[in-house]
């Protein structure tokens, strides 16, 4: 409401309402040198100069100079002094307001509400000052009576700040439309209907009962007055606040002119009680409500805070998985849905190449370009770093792939420029199809991440489709189970370590043991112990084998640690790590950390990396290998030999150990070839001056041809099988009094 109309209408409305407010400050006045019980228009001034601004103050000067020529008969020297103090006084008061709350017009809280107190008081002290001085000039008090006039005008001001200024703010606030719209629940027309009943009853008792007895008045004023609590913990702080102006008003005035049994009050001292137990009335409601508006505007924010993703502004993992449980238990079974699960291609590039910062902003647009491809019943979710969900409702299968690939080709489209890159993905969708009749929210979220798994296994850009009664995802869900099995063990430690030992087939033994830590998990609900070959593979699949390398060199650590005069035998110590330690280039960081608390020696640890992990990121393995033997530590390349035909790569990788990939091993009696192959891969090991390791050696005759080839270490059931960290180190130890 800014233009010129609109300015008038408003300037018009408020004159209108200030002498409303005044013709019922004239009920109060029996002859010109009397001061109102009551102001209302202050309240009106003050909220309209914080609402609008203090160059809004004409609208005063004329309402006063209405009020007095028009309504009552003053002295004309008495109207500039009236109009200047309530102009000076609602000015002074509006912008003392406004510097300590610049919030006051949109913010609903208990502090705005003190300052507005205290800047009334201000509003008031002013106001009446001048316009009591104006009263003695015009000889309409004499000086003996300007102490008693002063605390009247004051008091009387005060009373129509505190009874009508919040809820002119109040509703100028809904009439230019609040900044933001909370989705508060309040209490039901119904509920609405039930109090104004019981209003309106309370208000005839007061008017019909009150008059036989002043007692009786008395006491059913404060009915009202109480219903008034109810409306502050159950309704909107509007109507709160409207009906304690009204009310208190109407109290004030039946009170005031001594209506239907009340005796109006004849001192100063009975007219300042009488304002302060109204205002009191009033204050206590407002208060009420403004406190309880404010605790659901925290409790809405924290919510919102747990549920919403602070970027895109989307529902959160937890949101959209209470949803869409809520749908599948209690939706409509016949509803056709579809479930979307949307994960952006290679988006750590985007990182990686042009910043974090970056990364966000484009997640950022393309949350806008998926928000405006989305109908208005369906949910759209951020559940990951670059993961999105989406329930599409009332859409058939046909319609939902559509719309599948809509998105698709909408993000694969959308182009960014910051700082001299240009930004873009492409985005893999897993699509599921299904009524709430026929699925359990797991399996239903299970199925459409493995098809958005498949998607990018078959090169991304794309949307893979799946029915819940198909089999093509179920090796991909029970993968994904084994991820979520393995996540919980690691959170509440099922893992157990075993050790294996490494045995010399030359002279050149190491002094004390020589062993290969191996993991194992404990099922949580059959006590099974599973190999590393059940869980490995998933861990790395579903981004878990950074926790799980951390883990395992965390617990060796510790048992060592926790026996020094075990730990003090050792002369090599073997951990594997996935290819995650290469990949996301933590673990070297928290090696180093978890080193230096420890006192175990660097030079004891020995760790190995599967081959095809070590060429499959050649330079970051190049770097992550000699970190690690920078701090002491030795390198072991692990299943040696599989997957490549050249070895060129040799002279970059400055390792310890070549251990022999098992296959080749088992068969070194029965195959020439995996005997030709463990004879070069010996023969390499002595001419780069490397170790080799030979694993799965089962049986006394390959531990023999192994030594004939020059192999130099052996590790196998011929030697010993896995067996748990205690129970190793008690063998050794027993082994040693024997042999001692």
């Amino acid at each position: 409401m800014n233009t010129p109309a609109a300015a008038a209408i408003r300037f018009v409305v408020l004159v209108a309402l200030y002498v409303a407010g005044g013709h019922l400050a004239t009920f109060f006045i029996e002859s010109p040198d009397q001061v109102t019980l009551i102001w209302p228009p202050a309240g009106i001034a003050f909220g309209a100069l914080i609402v609008y601004g203090p160059r809004w103050w004409p609208f005063i000067a004329v309402g006063v100079v209405t009020v007095h020529l028009g309504l009552e008969s003053v002295p004309l020297l008495f109207v500039p002094y009236s109009a200047a103090g309530n102009v000076l006084g609602a000015v002074a008061g509006a912008v003392l307001a406004r510097r300590a709350a610049p919030d006051l017009m949109h913010a609903l809280t208990v502090r705005n509400g003190l300052v507005m107190l205290a800047a009334g008081l201000v509003m008031v002290s002013i106001t009446a000052a001048i316009g009591v001085a104006g009263l003695a000039h015009s000889g309409m008090i004499t000086m003996t009576a300007v102490p008693a006039a002063f605390a009247k005008w004051a008091m009387g001001d005060l009373f129509g700040l505190i009874v009508i200024a919040p809820s002119v703010l109040l509703v100028a606030a809904a009439l230019e439309g609040p900044r933001q719209r909370l989705p508060i629940e309040y209490a039901d027309w119904s509920e609405k209907a039930a109090w104004f009943a019981v209003m309106c009853l309370s208000l005839a008792a007061v008017l019909s009962i009150g008059g036989h007895s002043r007692p009786y008045a008395i006491g059913l004023a404060s009915l009202p007055m109480g219903l008034l609590l109810w409306s502050a913990l159950r309704f909107e702080p509007i109507l709160t606040h409207l009906s304690t102006a009204v009310l208190a008003v109407f109290m004030t005035m039946v009170a005031g002119l001594g209506l239907v049994g009340f005796h109006p009050p004849g001192s100063l001292l009975e007219s300042a009680i009488l304002l302060a137990m109204m205002s009191v009335l009033a204050i206590v409601p407002q208060m009420l409500s403004t406190a309880m508006y404010e605790n659901r505007v925290v409790n809405l924010r924290l919510l919102r805070r747990a549920t919403t993703d602070p970027l895109t502004g989307f529902p959160n993992r937890q949101a959209f998985e209470h949803r869409m449980r809520d749908l599948v238990e209690h939706g409509d079974p016949s509803e056709s849905m579809a479930l979307a699960y949307l994960d952006l291609d290679q988006f750590k590039l985007v990182n990686d190449i042009a910043s974090h910062a970056a990364g966000d902003e484009l997640i950022t647009a393309l949350s806008s370009v998926l928000a405006s491809l989305v109908d208005d019943h369906d949910t759209l979710a951020r559940i990951g770093g670059d993961e999105f969900a989406l329930l599409m409702r009332h859409t058939e299968a046909a319609a939902a792939a559509r719309r599948a690939h809509v998105l698709r080709e909408a993000v694969a489209g959308f182009r960014m420029a910051r700082d001299g890159h240009v930004l873009t993905s492409t985005v893999s969708i897993g699509l599921v199809p299904f009524r709430p009749v026929d699925v359990d929210f797991a399996d239903l979220l299970a199925q459409a991440d493995a098809a958005c798994f498949t998607a990018k296994e078959r090169g991304g850009n794309r949307v893979e489709i799946v029915s819940l009664e198909g089999s093509r995802m179920e090796d991909r869900t029970a993968a994904m189970r084994w991820a979520m099995r393995l996540s919980h063990a690691l959170e509440h430690q099922h893992f157990e370590l075993f050790c294996q030992s490494i045995v010399p087939l030359g002279a050149d033994a190491l002094p004390g043991l020589h062993f290969e830590v191996l993991l194992r998990m404990r099922d949580a609900e059959t006590g099974e112990l599973m190999l590393p070959t059940q869980f490995v593979p998933a861990a790395e699949r579903f981004k878990l084998g950074a926790r799980l390398d951390r883990y395992v060199l965390d617990h060796t650590l510790r048992w060592l640690e926790n026996n020094p005069g075990h730990a003090a035998r050792i002369s090599l110590c073997s951990i594997n790590l996935t290819a995650a330690a290469v990949e996301s280039g933590e673990f070297a960081g928290f090696l180093r950390r978890r080193l230096a608390d420890s006192p175990i020696a660097p030079e004891m640890l020995c760790f190995e990396l599967t081959e095809t992990s070590a060429v499959r990121e050649l330079a970051r393995a190049q770097n992550f290998i000699q970190s690690v033997r920078s701090m002491g530590c030795r390198f072991a390349l692990d299943d040696f030999g599989t997957g490549f035909c050249s070895f060129a790569y040799l002279h970059a990788l400055d390792v310890d150990y070549y251990k022999i990939d098992g296959s080749f091993v088992r068969e070194i009696e029965s195959s020439r070839t995996s005997l030709a192959i463990v004879r070069a891969i010996a023969d390499i090991g002595r001419v780069m001056e490397k170790r080799t390791i030979a694993e799965y050696v089962e049986t006394e005759a390959i531990r023999a041809r192994c030594a004939e080839l020059g192999v130099d270490y052996v590790q196998g059931f011929a030697i010993d099988e896995p067996m748990p960290i205690d129970a190793y180190f008690a063998r050794a130890d027993a082994t040693t009094r024997q042999t001692g």
